[in-house]
């Protein structure tokens, strides 16, 4: 092993082809819930839990659908590619994101060995002043999960994607989980896999952060944001329950919701929410 007296010592004589290369690139999670219709005029609308995806218009996996990403420049910080990804691919700004998960399994793309930092984004679609790409669309996510099997179908109106996760318990203390793909036939890359630990994050934040209200517009009733829980955790919420979630998230106002064949209901904000702040 030679030795050095010095870094730059080092750095004169280091050889990076001595190293095998790699590439890097950031894929976006990109979560909403959006209002559907409801057959009952007197009951609220139903809520949907959706995702954003974009179909590939070149190879590997040509005219498949997949999370909107692409690679990181030489001089780019990962999240400022994200952004950018998100402006490119989904025509998306100034809009809630946070670093999920990396993954680098390296059969995960047949070019090269990639390595995919993955991001969350989370977003109140019926509020968007900006319209998404037009090879982008929102599928509604529909989960069933038992002690070991995840089946997801994704439905945007049009098509429907499919695809089914193995969860094994990887470590008991913390409740970590692995995933396998067991299914899959209409989802480029390991995507469903990055959907999944996205949708188990989301699902974990919901209930001790204040992460939903990312999803929200400035006001609502509390029916409306129990209909969002219900939507993300895919379970029915007692009332009670419920209020012990948000009690000291939000605030009432003196305003209120009326129209639409409802009884008036009072309008809630946010606690964290300035008055003034911009949609």
């Amino acid at each position: 092993m030679k030795i050095y007296n010095s870094e730059e010592d080092f750095l004169k004589d280091y050889d990076s082809n001595r190293y095998e290369k790699l590439s890097m690139t950031t894929d976006i999670l990109i979560f909403s819930v959006s209002d559907g219709l409801q057959e009952n005029y007197r009951k609220l609308n139903k809520k949907y839990f959706s995702i954003l995806l974009v179909k590939r218009d070149n190879y590997p996996f040509k005219n498949k659908w997949c999370l909107p990403g692409g690679f990181v420049g030489i001089d780019e910080d990962l999240e400022d590619s994200a952004k950018r990804i998100l402006a490119k691919e989904a025509n998306l700004k100034n809009i809630y994101l946070e670093q999920l998960y990396t993954f680098g399994n390296p059969n995960r793309d047949p070019r090269m060995r990639v390595v995919s930092t993955s991001y969350m984004a989370l977003i109140d679609k019926n509020t968007l002043n900006q319209k998404i790409s037009k090879n982008a669309s929102w599928f509604n996510v529909i989960v069933f999960e038992d002690d070991k099997i995840i089946d997801v179908t994704l439905d945007n109106g049009n098509e429907i994607i499919k695809f089914k996760i193995l969860k094994t318990l990887q470590e008991k203390t913390t409740d970590r989980y692995k995933y396998e793909i067991l299914a899959n036939d209409s989802l480029a890359f390991d995507h469903p896999l990055v959907i999944v630990c996205g949708i188990s994050r989301l699902k974990n934040k919901i209930e001790y952060t204040n992460i939903v209200f990312n999803m929200m517009p400035e006001y609502f009733t509390l029916g409306e944001l129990q209909l969002v829980y219900e939507a993300i955790l895919n379970k029915k919420l007692l009332d009670p329950a419920f209020r012990r979630i948000i009690a000291n998230k939000v605030e009432k106002t003196n305003k209120m919701k009326i129209g639409g064949g409802h009884r008036p209901a009072i309008l809630y904000k946010y606690k964290g929410r300035d008055d003034n702040d911009k949609k």
